[in-house]
């Protein structure tokens, strides 16, 4: 479809040392009138188009009832005897920040304690705040340290809250820090670590902390002292205090990229000890307990530790140069570790078995480790540990959902039965739906998982929503939707889940085989996934519909510039796509490590030959595409979205463009943004694909 929308403006196209300047370059200016002039003209057609009927606004209310409803699950921390949790609801559309007991979570109703009102906090000081987090103060939970953003980024206000008096401490005394991307973190009552913009060389190239500070109550936010700096070129510098008694230890390190880190333990004469893991592994220490999972083999003392394994030394002993580890999880081709959490005396594990999960439970003996199954999750749903407490005791939730099956909370204390304590209602009617897993074969032959629900009675093909990330090791795992049951399940359509390399579902290696040169791996899994879907029957391309965000936006503009012919619609949201310039976009270069330096040559070889920005075509037929962002998203660039919308826009492209003003990386500041959000892409993806 060739539509009349005017196009935007363009810059000058001269040729300059050899390369085209960039036409749309302007769009970057997030907050320039003309940008938003702009903005505003395509959101205005997008929004008559799909948004102005009655349809539309009965599917956003029941979305918004389901965000708003009171009978949600109130997932909360545990935090000695207290458990902490945020809410959101239609009467608090900001949310109110609240604790109770353990006693009374257990019950039905449990008796809250309302620490602070968020909505009320905005309204009275006129600014549009909102909820970042809380660090709370341990063990006497008398303080806190809130962290605000404005209209939903990631850069935030630090202020610090009395939980006696519930009201903000202020003054010179306090461990207030002004707007950024910052990192803090309690070591006493008058002492906290503290990563933030300091002024000019005080943040790395990628906008987090470079440098990281002691600062002792009572002396200014610059008087603070440096404990531990990095390279400018590095991702972020920390520092954290472990609380653990009989184990106080301090720690400092640096991310070199996402996927390598340095990491010491800070001793009391300012001197520091590395400990000594490969740089690409995660590791943590929790009492006498060095864990380590390797992100590629490691070779010690001629054995080889797979990738992906979990391993444990005596912490100590690693330090003063033992390299004897036990093995307490070794991979397979079907099995991934997923999770690993201490309890006081236990440590929890989370396997991924063809994308199912299993837990475990490892206990420390006199004669090594004993590993026995947690019982009593319920099945065919994937779990996962939501909260512990290893400070005080072997308490533990678990929450456990699936596709069809609405999540169900569950509390336990190790050696006890699993006791479901809250359960969230179902927002649409299963019965008669299925859910199965199959397997696409990629270009190079590796077996892509992928999970299929529809109803039984749908039996030809039919409209198809495909979902995919594949990328920075994050598993895809089966989990409820109320808003996918009622706006496309319950119509007829199909929902489908697919776990293509680039994530986890595999361990580490499933996701290595897809950064940097082998991105295109994750591009040749999802496409295989649509084949698949084709060929078995289940839709057809002109009713496949796809959608994705960030990384996964990425994705989506692969799959609209390179498998046009396999698609009938998409939906690419907060989405990379301008691959040439993303590293000097907002946090773009903490994401070299996964995607490339566009600036080597080398790399520019392999990232130009995907980048859907510098990959699109007049004369091709594109599928129609909706592309959304938010312009208070301050890790994504909105110059992406908004640029290849130009873009495709010129060349005369069927595009539909909505940017929310506010909402962060997200996309949504609220429950009623977030309803919006979804009631488009549900109502854009419906609509092309019935057609």
């Amino acid at each position: 479809m060739r539509h009349t929308f005017p196009a935007a403006t363009r810059h000058d196209t001269a040729c300059k040392n050899g390369a085209m300047t960039d036409p749309f370059l302007w769009l970057e200016d997030v907050t320039a009138e003309r940008s938003l002039d702009w903005v505003r003209e395509r959101n205005a057609r997008t929004l008559a188009e799909y948004t102005e009927n009655a349809g539309f606004s009965a599917l956003e209310s029941r979305i918004l009832d389901v965000l708003d409803t009171d009978d949600r699950i109130p997932y909360a921390g545990m935090r000695g005897e207290y458990l902490y949790n945020f809410w959101r609801d239609g009467e608090h559309k900001r949310g109110i920040w609240r604790r109770t007991t353990l006693e009374q979570y257990r019950t039905d109703n449990p008796d809250w304690d309302v620490l602070l009102d968020v909505d009320a906090l905005a309204e009275r000081e006129g600014e549009n705040w909102v909820w970042a987090g809380a660090s709370v103060l341990r063990p006497e939970q008398s303080r806190a340290l809130l962290s605000f953003s404005r209209g939903g980024a990631d850069a935030s206000v630090v202020r610090e809250f009395d939980l006696e008096t519930r009201e903000f401490v202020g003054g010179d005394h306090a461990f207030d820090v002004p707007e950024a991307k910052t990192s803090i973190s309690w070591i006493d009552k008058d002492t906290v670590y503290v990563g933030t913009d300091f002024g000019e060389g005080s943040m790395t190239d990628s906008g987090y902390p470079r440098i990281a500070k002691r600062w002792h109550r009572g002396t200014t936010f610059t008087e603070a002292v440096t404990v531990f700096e990095g390279e400018t070129t590095d991702v972020s510098v920390g520092a954290s205090y472990d609380d653990t008694p009989g184990y106080e230890r301090h720690f400092v390190g640096r991310s070199m990229d996402f996927y390598n880190s340095e990491r010491y333990e800070l001793l009391p004469d300012g001197s520091k000890v590395r400990i000594d893991t490969p740089d690409d592994a995660g590791s943590s220490v929790y009492r006498e307990w060095l864990t380590i999972r390797p992100r590629t083999d490691w070779e010690v003392n001629g054995t080889v530790y797979p990738a992906g394994s979990l391993l444990v030394a005596n912490y100590v002993d690693f330090l003063a140069g033992s390299r004897e580890l036990t093995p307490l999880f070794t991979p397979d081709e079907h099995t991934s570790l997923e999770q690993g959490t201490w309890t006081r005396n236990h440590l929890l594990l989370v396997r991924l078995s063809d994308v199912q999960t299993k837990l475990s439970v490892l206990t420390p003996n006199d004669t090594g480790w004993e590993e026995k199954p947690l019982d009593g999750v319920p099945e065919l749903t994937a779990s996962g540990i939501i909260s512990t407490d290893p400070r005080t005791g072997d308490d533990f939730f678990v929450n456990s959902s699936g596709f069809t099956t609405p999540a169900t909370l569950l509390y336990g204390s190790v050696g006890g039965a699993l006791e479901p304590v809250k359960q969230a209602p179902s927002f649409f009617d299963a019965d008669g739906m299925s859910v199965s897993q199959h397997f696409a074969v990629s270009d190079d032959g590796t077996e892509i998982p992928y999970f299929v629900v529809r109803r039984d009675d749908v039996t030809g093909p039919c409209p198809t929503m495909l979902y995919g990330y594949g990328g920075f090791e994050n598993s895809m795992v089966p989990g409820y939707s109320g808003s996918v049951g009622f706006a496309w399940l319950e119509r007829g359509g199909a929902y489908v889940v697919a776990n293509i390399r680039g994530g986890g579902e595999y361990g580490p290696s499933w996701h290595t085989q897809a950064v940097r040169e082998g991105r295109h791996k994750a591009f040749e899994d999802f496409a295989a996934v649509a084949r698949d879907l084709v060929a078995r029957g289940i839709t057809t391309s002109k009713q496949l519909g796809i959608q994705g965000g960030s990384n996964g936006g990425l994705l989506m503009g692969v799959m609209l510039t390179r498998y046009p012919e396999l698609f009938g619609a998409i939906v690419c949201q907060v989405p990379l796509l301008d691959m040439k310039r993303y590293h000097l976009l907002l946090a773009g270069a903490s994401w070299m490590a996964e995607y490339g330096d566009p600036d080597n040559p080398d790399d520019w070889k392999f990232i130009s030959e995907y980048s859907p920005y510098q990959n699109t075509d007049a004369a091709a037929d594109y599928p129609p595409i909706l592309v959304t962002t938010s312009t208070r998203d301050d890790r994504v660039h909105p110059g992406h979205a908004r640029k290849m919308a130009a873009l495709l826009e010129e060349q005369g492209h069927e595009i539909w463009y909505y940017e929310n003003i506010e909402g962060g990386h997200g996309g949504a500041a609220d429950n009623a943004q977030a309803a919006f959000k979804s009631a488009l892409t549900f109502t854009f993806l419906w609509e092309q694909l019935t057609r």
